[in-house]
């Protein structure tokens, strides 16, 4: 079996606030040292799998300098081993922008048919978990399958949330509903799809002729396959998450500082590969403590971290307090200051003496209500935060933002730092 293997790694992560809107789904930080597609990419590698696509299109830039050539995955090949970035482009008569996961393949289908693979390994670019494909690949290749969905059970309450499948004794997919409102089985895709390729590129070409599809493999292709082909279940049992709003992205990161944490990250047998920083070991001063937190290189603690997430660079002086919060690189949390479950992407300055995240009222984000509404308030990249500044719960501060855009020294529960643009004037 010759496998190519396919991340969509094009999501814009619109429930992840101010955490998406300058970088793709894919791209953004995690447990500290690492990205969202370091998961699929190192699945691939440590599955034996070498000939991968990744498929981007919103705001590709960091995701693309994060991957590069492929080398800490040891994906630097001459193609079609190794890696290659497929980004959206405009063919004579084609559509510019993917319009949906069906048509980001579709446009691809010369390159693919060119990778002389037999099996197409189909995989998103933005869950968080640990799973061998070669027991995936060999399930498809014993049922003789035309395609095979990874799948695991969800809540009952979680299940419209999902594509669910229905499947009979043999595993074979007997009924597909994308998004049920209501479902009696608990069966939910997982985004991992493995396809014979011709089969795949017949059903693309099909697709791609038809007006009146979204273009989309949950709301048009699997419900036709499911009917009419060989569509079988692969049942898998490990730890997968689909951080995709803020409150499960802030749990997912905190889950990972346990004691016995579900998704082991210091398994030798199995390592998550990433494009590391070099940074200095680090630093715990003569009043740092730390305590049930993950810290990486770099990170200078003067003050107390507690139940957090440190990314690399970040520092904490004398006398701040940094608990239940995730804190991206290079960020500078000044002396006396209190940060409290929050997420402050990479670049910030809280001010001496601010308290981010304080009291306990939890009106949910005015702009935002129905993403920034657990509590949690979020700051973007670069956003400068003033001395003694109190800033409540379900704050949402925006990227960029100085003392000159806060109107007063308390921000309650609920409210927003809007970025105000300079004026630029033009000289006469």
């Amino acid at each position: 079996m010759d496998v190519l293997t396919m991340i969509l790694a094009g999501g814009q992560g619109s429930r992840l606030s101010i955490l998406g809107e300058k970088r793709a789904k894919p791209a953004v930080p995690f447990a500290g040292k690492y990205r969202i597609i370091d998961f699929p990419l190192s699945n691939a590698v440590n599955s034996s799998l070498t000939k991968v696509a990744v498929l981007t299109q919103y705001r590709p830039h960091s995701l693309v300098q994060h991957i590069g050539i492929g080398e800490p995955w040891d994906l630097n090949r001459r193609w079609p081993n190794g890696i290659q970035l497929w980004q959206p482009y405009r063919g004579r008569g084609e559509q510019s922008w993917y319009r949906g996961t069906a048509d980001a393949l579709y446009q691809n289908r010369n390159f693919m048919a060119e990778s002389s693979c037999d099996t197409v390994l189909i995989l998103s670019g933005d869950h968080i978990y640990k799973q061998d494909y070669r027991d995936l690949l060999r399930f498809h290749e014993e049922k003789k399958a035309d395609l095979t969905v990874s799948v695991m059970n969800v809540p009952p309450e979680e299940t419209f949330r999902f594509g669910i499948m229905t499947t009979d004794e043999d595993q074979r997919i007997v009924k597909f509903a994308e998004k049920p409102k209501k479902s009696d089985s608990t069966l939910a895709s997982m985004g991992i799809y493995v396809f014979n390729m011709e089969f795949l590129l017949k059903h693309l070409e099909e697709d791609g002729a038809d007006p009146n599809s979204s273009h989309d493999f949950g709301k048009n292709l699997i419900p036709k396959m499911v009917k009419n082909d060989d569509v079988f279940a692969y049942p898998f049992e490990g730890y997968w998450v689909d951080v995709g709003t803020i409150q499960a992205y802030w749990e997912t990161s905190l889950a990972m500082v346990a004691e016995k944490p579900e998704l082991d990250l210091y398994d030798p047998k199995w390592v998550i590969h990433t494009r590391s920083e070099e940074r200095p070991a680090v630093k715990l001063g003569p009043a740092g403590q730390s305590r049930d937190s993950l810290i990486c290189n770099g990170c200078v603690i003067d003050g107390t971290v507690i139940n957090s997430v440190l990314s690399p660079g970040v520092r904490v002086e004398r006398g701040a307090l940094v608990s239940n919060s995730v804190i991206m690189n290079d960020t500078v949390v000044r002396a006396g200051a209190i940060v409290d479950k929050c997420v402050l992407d990479k670049e910030i300055i809280v001010g001496e003496g601010a308290k981010v995240g304080h009291g306990d009222d939890m009106t949910p984000n005015r702009l935002e209500p129905a993403n920034i509404d657990t509590g949690i308030t979020i700051a973007g990249k670069r956003a400068r935060i003033p001395e003694d500044a109190v800033i409540g719960r379900n704050c949402r501060i925006d990227p960029n933002t100085t003392p000159d855009d806060y109107t007063g020294l308390e921000v309650p529960s609920g409210e927003s730092i809007v970025w105000q643009a300079p004026v630029v004037e033009l000289a006469e």
